[in-house]
């Protein structure tokens, strides 16, 4: 008898079938259906390279079974801006060198956007919490927090919550 399910996967505004089996995480699920902009690190949960947005919250993907996101919005870094019209943590994290070897950035990003729904003018200290569960080994961290405040500017100044 098989376990798998078919289940629908509402990505970046747009539903995609998987079948999983009821251990596939939300990480295996989603790079399955092609959405490489989810790294892959330590799967285990301690290092963010493979947070998305789940309803707007940011999870570690290695973490979350993909059947428990069904029915619910999932937002890749993909999902967040394009080449062509950057969202303002993308502009940000790109015009102040915020990422080095990038592996790390989607995450980072995405735990940023949270923090940014949430809170629209952090301090140092809620950017270190928000972004506690997510590993750099590139960086020293101080240009991804100049990436977020400036970020955070932008959005104040344009209105934008998302």
């Amino acid at each position: 008898m098989s376990t798998e399910k078919t289940i629908t996967l509402h990505v970046n505004g747009h539903d995609e079938i998987a079948t999983v089996p009821p251990h596939r995480t939300l990480l295996e699920a989603l790079r399955g259906l092609g959405h490489v902009d989810v790294k892959c690190g330590c799967e285990k949960g301690d290092c963010g390279a493979c947070a998305v947005l789940v309803d707007g919250e940011a999870v570690d993907s290695c973490l979350t079974l993909a059947r428990s996101a069904e029915g619910r919005e999932i937002t890749t870094l993909q999902g967040l801006g394009t080449p062509e019209a950057p969202h303002p943590l993308q502009q940000s994290f790109s015009e102040l060198g915020a990422a080095q070897c990038g592996y790390c950035t989607p995450g980072m990003i995405i735990a940023s956007e949270s923090l940014l729904r949430k809170n629209p003018s952090p301090t140092d200290e809620d950017v270190r919490i928000a972004l506690s569960g997510n590993l750099c080994r590139c960086t020293g961290y101080v240009k991804i927090f100049e990436a977020v405040h400036a970020a955070a500017a932008v959005k104040r100044q344009t209105g934008e919550t998302k």
